[in-house]
């Protein structure tokens, strides 16, 4: 069964009422008729939904229970993954997923934060907010990368870095400032994509690439809307307002230059069709993984460099 969201619940009636006509006798009179017409309103209405969502429903659709995960997205599109498994340190954890794999004609390297589906799977993978032994083995990986010289792809959707006690006294706050570090220098090509919600420095710590893609339906903020209401306004209800002042979805990104390209969903958001939006998705990660790799090493991190520098250059006042 389908997840609908609140503003969803027009298609949910209508779906509902196709499914009862279709299986209804198709010899009755008016049922095709009938089952035409329906289905042309919910074109309709789905066209009148999507078509214009606000930042906040963008935001519920980027944390849908049955938006595709980064394992999803490695399943699709990569063949022979190994994952690798743990930190060398503490242990292995689950929010972090990574490996080698084939993509196209190339070995690269992948790591993704996974949320998983289902409630047992969201326990294991602790709702995909990772420890620092999770940034820890990225960073494994990462390094791995540079040393076999092979690209590296990280898919983010995180709403953020786990915040707990045990997290914090195993420097979690030192394994995302190490990654960034690490990954600014690296002489390998780095494609990030962001599948999800990519919340924080939770998420910078896989997101610090040469070319930063995002999901159409997918958001990328510093913090999530409930949390900036309850900050500034100390008011749930300003929370819609708070997500479209954070300008967190992907046009708003795009303008502002911390991503580089917006991946078109299908109508209703990933989770509708995964494959097609995998298909997407892989044609971007083909298309900008060419063009990094046509450059020399030291251009590469220099470009990299330059990239981020630009996003934090202030307007003389």
């Amino acid at each position: 069964m389908r997840d609908f969201l609140d503003f969803e619940k027009p298609l949910k009636e209508l779906e509902e009422r196709i499914e009862k006509v279709s299986k209804s006798s198709s010899e009755k009179k008016g049922v095709p008729r009938l089952l035409r017409m329906l289905q042309g309103q919910l074109a309709k209405k789905e066209t009148e939904i999507f078509g214009n969502l606000t930042p906040w429903q963008q935001a519920q659709l980027a944390r849908h229970p049955q938006r595709p995960s980064a394992l999803k997205y490695i399943e699709t599109f990569c063949q022979d993954f190994v994952e690798l498994h743990g930190d060398r340190t503490f242990g292995d954890d689950q929010a972090i997923v990574g490996g080698l794999a084939t993509f196209g004609d190339r070995t690269i390297c992948v790591i993704g934060q996974e949320k998983g589906q289902g409630v047992k799977a969201r326990v294991k993978r602790n709702f995909g907010m990772p420890n620092p032994e999770g940034y820890r083995k990225a960073l494994r990986i990462m390094k791995l990368a540079e040393k076999f010289d092979r690209p590296i792809v990280t898919f983010i959707d995180t709403p953020g870095a786990y915040p707990g006690v045990g997290a914090e006294e195993r420097g979690q706050a030192e394994a995302i400032a190490r990654n960034l570090f690490v990954m600014a220098r690296l002489q390998v090509p780095i494609v990030a994509v962001i599948t999800g919600e990519g919340g924080s420095g939770g998420a910078l710590a896989l997101g610090v690439a040469d070319r930063v893609l995002i999901l159409e339906n997918s958001i990328y903020s510093v913090i999530s809307p409930e949390g900036c209401a309850a900050i500034l306004w100390n008011d749930p209800a300003k929370t819609a307002e708070a997500a479209a002042a954070l300008k967190m979805n992907g046009a708003e990104l795009l303008k502002l230059g911390i991503v580089d390209e917006v991946i078109p969903e299908p109508i209703g958001g990933a989770h509708r069709d995964p494959d097609l939006t995998a298909q997407h998705l892989s044609k971007s990660i083909q298309t900008h993984l060419k063009q990094l790799e046509s450059l020399k090493k030291d251009k590469l991190v220099a470009a990299r460099e330059e990239k981020f520098r630009r996003m934090s250059a202030l307007a003389d006042s």
